[in-house]
């Protein structure tokens, strides 16, 4: 079985083309977010040097996020017109859930941090048992501080941190987790092929939407704007 696999939501570009688990090519750039111009030459070169094409695709994958809201729309939008013109199925993983793939350890913490910025991440928490990735905390958009008061209760466990919110914040995590691991690779396409792939396999059957966790911030500022008028009408 082949995948396409995609993911645009964060500053690189990467596709993948697997056989099952296998990895067959993958093309990563990160040059910040030009997903729009970059993403279709990517493809078609995968899949020249591939000598495959779209008809030789069984499932197609993409991270739905959370991340750059504009990424994940580019990355939706692609794998949801390749799925319509050729009725092949498609899935949606989360990046955080993806992540978990760096880790092949049985019985392991997983904690994927992606950084939002300003001490703020985008925060999942998984175990890895019998060769399955189980997520035991809501995905969710967070202070660091708050990930780290959610962890207190795993201290005495070994944690895996990856994605590159464990590098921005290295120092800080091994401060409160001195036993922990940091992966700090970033996502990419292979991981997310993977993912999907194993859903697939798992007959999972959700439509294909944006996971974005936090507000963009052009609706942010207008309902500060909105509050501050109230306020001020009171």
């Amino acid at each position: 079985m082949k995948t396409l696999s995609i993911t645009t939501s964060s500053n690189i570009c990467s596709v993948a083309i697997l056989e099952d688990e296998k990895l067959i090519k993958q093309i990563t750039i990160n040059d910040g977010h030009t997903h729009s111009e970059k993403l279709m030459p990517i493809i078609q070169q995968i899949f020249l040097k591939t000598n495959l094409n779209l008809n030789n695709i069984n499932l197609l994958v993409c991270d739905n996020g959370p991340g750059s809201f504009t990424g994940i729309r580019i990355g939706i939008a692609t794998i949801k017109a390749f799925s319509d013109s050729l009725n092949i199925p498609c899935i949606g993983v989360s990046a955080l859930e993806a992540l978990c793939y760096n880790v092949t350890t049985n019985n392991s913490i997983i904690c994927s941090l992606i950084d939002a910025k300003n001490s703020n991440v985008y925060f999942g928490l998984f175990k890895l048992e019998n060769g399955k990735y189980t997520s035991i905390q809501n995905l969710s958009a967070i202070t660091l501080d708050n990930a780290i008061q959610i962890l207190q209760k795993y201290k005495n466990d070994t944690i895996t941190f990856v994605g590159d919110g464990s590098n921005s914040y290295k120092d800080i995590l091994k401060k409160y987790f001195e036993n922990s691991n940091i992966i700090t690779d970033s996502i990419n396409s292979y991981y997310v092929g993977l993912c999907g792939y194993n859903k697939f396999l798992n007959n999972f059957n959700e439509e294909l939407l944006p996971l974005y966790l936090k507000k963009p911030q052009a609706e942010r500022m207008l309902e500060e704007k909105i509050n501050t008028m109230k306020k001020d009408c009171d």
